[in-house]
């Protein structure tokens, strides 16, 4: 059987799918970063193949994107490297053609993305409060001691949500311990947090955007009964979850690995190189020139991989030969 792989690796989450010739979800691993992107794109790609036959399976090409795009290129040796936006306008367009808004809230940013005729026309991402987001979402859920997977059920058994002010993520927890000292019932806190959250979300990251249907809510929050439903009682529309929600972006990338390898062969490294070696990533400052650059390597065991970080490229360019060099940018 000939697969895609496609990673997405975030701040938060790293998320792996296979898919077939036919655009088919074979099998998705979605685990936490945990701050060590490097062991979660060992530990993610080994549990994604674990159970399947090896021998029967040919990985025709790997597309990466996500905050750590760049490294997991390395790492596996990916055919096309893109950036959140195109990954999950790509994922959700192939799921919902006539899709013109995508709402995407992951771990630690959220991204609204206008889409014509299939093609990216306009967008917006907020990565400077965290009001909303995935993380902040957990830190409320462990705060309330509540699993985070109930969040949402508990919001939606509201009978009357409490007003929280939701610009800022600081005030945000400052005014629902206030309720709570108050007596309020849990579940109106929750759900007035969703919707203040999605106040939020439309005032900043969807402010000048207009919002048309067909809505598709995807990314980690979407698990987020309550969120749903607080977008779709504000807006006054209905907002589709995909069924994959959490691994869109993965979806994405391979869908375009898909694409850019017909009629050649894939970079892919090969089970046993991911597998079977040792990655290591070291930084180290650069002292040549004023710049003090913070130079990033990465190697495999004695190998050096890529180095990044360098602006003059200094480093960058003193790979020869061999892999690939990959710039960042």
């Amino acid at each position: 059987m000939n697969c895609y792989l496609g990673v997405d690796i975030g701040s938060v989450s790293s998320n792996f799918v296979l898919l077939d010739e036919r655009k088919q979800l074979v099998k998705k691993i979605y685990l936490r970063t945990r701050g060590n992107p490097v062991k979660a794109i060992k530990d993610g790609y080994a549990e994604l193949m674990d159970g399947l036959e090896k021998d029967e399976l040919k990985i025709k090409g790997v597309g990466t994107t996500g905050s750590g795009r760049h490294l997991a290129a390395v790492l596996l040796g990916a055919d096309t490297v893109k950036n959140e936006i195109t990954a999950h306008a790509v994922a959700s367009s192939s799921l919902y053609p006539d899709v013109r808004t995508i709402f995407e809230i992951g771990g630690q940013d959220s991204k609204i993305i206008c889409l014509r005729q299939g093609i990216v026309n306009d967008f917006a991402m907020n990565t400077v409060c965290a009001a909303g987001t995935g993380s902040f979402l957990d830190q409320q859920a462990v705060r309330l001691n509540l699993p985070i997977e109930q969040f949402g059920s508990y919001a939606t058994a509201a009978l009357q949500p409490v007003r929280i002010a939701g610009r800022c993520g600081v005030f945000a927890e400052s005014d629902m311990i206030h309720k709570q000292q108050m007596g309020y019932p849990v579940e109106d806190i929750i759900m007035g947090l969703c919707e203040a959250l999605v106040r939020n979300y439309l005032s900043n990251v969807a402010k000048g955007k207009k919002i048309e249907q067909p809505v598709v809510f995807q990314g980690g929050v979407a698990a987020n009964k309550g969120i749903r439903h607080a977008f779709q009682t504000i807006l006054g529309i209905t907002v589709q979850v995909p069924e994959h929600y959490d691994v869109m972006g993965a979806i994405g990338a391979a869908l375009l690995a898909q694409e850019c390898t017909l009629g050649r062969n894939s970079n892919f490294k090969g089970s046993a190189y991911i597998l079977e070696g040792e990655f290591k990533s070291r930084s180290q400052e650069c002292k040549g020139c004023p710049n003090l650059c913070e130079v990033v390597c990465i190697k495999r065991d004695q190998e050096i991989l890529a180095y990044w970080g360098d602006r003059c490229k200094k480093w960058e360019t003193s790979l020869t030969g061999g892999d690939r060099i990959l710039r960042v940018v």
